[in-house]
């Protein structure tokens, strides 16, 4: 018995001592309490204690739930209103032997016609209600129990797909670096072995460290960085990059891993000239109330017949943002007047959920 069926038992428990105990209030001050009579009054408590879990535990769970409403309605009125008219009975015909049995007149005891039916309804209606709890409680419990499950499955719908997009993320980033390797062997065998090196370090962190939904923010920072000096290593001294980044230190920021890879990836296959002076600028920032990435570049788009990729990288973007920081980020794109610079704003308004 886990801990949450504990307190409902609790719960049940409490309410029905409370119930139960409650005839002892109409017991006269300064005579006692008698058995006799507290066994008399506790039938009351005893009607509704039967037609709650009567509801409770078989007719709302197999008849009411299961669409077989009508059973349902047939039989509570039926048990409704006789147990109503069986209570008025008892209270009328044994009041005198257990409450006065010197009197041996119990006949006096009769209520008249428009009392007995108004004691009759109220009998019934006090029933009705203890039905209608039970009904209410048990539809509350099994709409908790769905909604628990849907929201259990929903989460594990979306780590699913979590994972499968890292997977996607993972070689469609491995297969531009080498690609970039590869281009950079042909001039510079140097620059590759030590391009090689930094890759090395970055595979750690793609294979392994990103797994988990969250990662640290340092640790997302420099696969970043390194990322750009693996970039830098090939490009001539015509191409202005710099990296700027500001996170706390020590730094308990959580992050998504590889939000931000695509849109430097996509910055520095269409943001670099080969024929004139063209920039990249990245800037990162992180505090208890947001983390801000911003990349701005010259904009020198690819021709249609070099189009590799087929704009995955951005797709992948804003599939990963809706899935990991739905409804609490901003991203804005797009050139400027004379199209010349690209810009690319993402604004995450989560860090305190997913600090430690």
């Amino acid at each position: 018995m886990n801990d949450r069926n504990k307190l409902i038992y609790l719960i049940h428990a409490a309410i029905w001592t409370v119930i139960f105990l409650s005839p002892l209030m109409s017991f006269n001050h300064g005579n006692g309490v008698s058995l006799r009579e507290y066994v008399f009054f506790s039938v009351g408590p005893l009607s509704l204690f039967v037609v709650f879990y009567l509801n409770y535990f078989w007719l709302t769970p197999h008849l009411f739930v299961t669409n077989r409403k009508s059973y349902f309605w047939i039989i509570n009125v039926i048990v409704i209103v006789s147990m109503g008219i069986a209570l008025h009975c008892w209270m009328t015909f044994t009041h005198p032997h257990h409450v006065e049995p010197h009197k041996p007149d119990f006949m006096m005891y009769r209520p008249k016609p428009f009392i007995t039916i108004f004691l009759i309804l109220r009998n019934i209606f006090n029933l009705t209600i203890s039905a209608a709890i039970a009904m209410s409680v048990q539809l509350a419990f099994r709409w908790h129990q769905s909604e628990t499950a849907r929201t259990e499955a929903e989460a594990a719908r979306t780590e699913a797909e979590l994972k499968n997009l890292r997977s996607q993320i993972n070689p469609h980033f491995l297969l531009n670096t080498l690609n970039n390797i590869y281009a950079l062997t042909a001039f510079d065998t140097a620059r590759a072995q030590e391009a090689i090196l930094e890759l090395s370090k970055m595979l750690r962190y793609v294979l392994y460290d990103n797994e988990e939904q969250y990662v640290s923010m340092e640790k997302e920072v420099q696969f970043l960085t390194n990322y750009v000096r693996l970039m830098r290593i090939r490009l001539s001294a015509d191409v202005d990059v710099r990296m700027n980044t500001d996170i706390p230190t020590p730094c308990s920021i959580r992050i998504a891993p590889l939000i931000f890879i695509s849109l430097i990836e996509n910055a520095f296959k269409h943001g670099v000239s080969a024929t004139g002076p063209s920039f990249i600028h990245i800037s990162l920032k992180a505090d208890n109330k947001s983390i801000t990435f911003h990349i701005e570049n010259s904009n020198n788009p690819k021709s249609s017949a070099d189009r590799s990729g087929h704009g995955i990288g951005l797709q992948q973007v804003a599939t990963r943002l809706e899935m990991a920081y739905p409804g609490k980020y901003e991203w804005t794109k797009g050139t400027d007047n004379d199209n010349k610079i690209y810009s690319s704003t993402i604004i995450l308004h989560d860090t305190k959920l997913c600090n430690n």
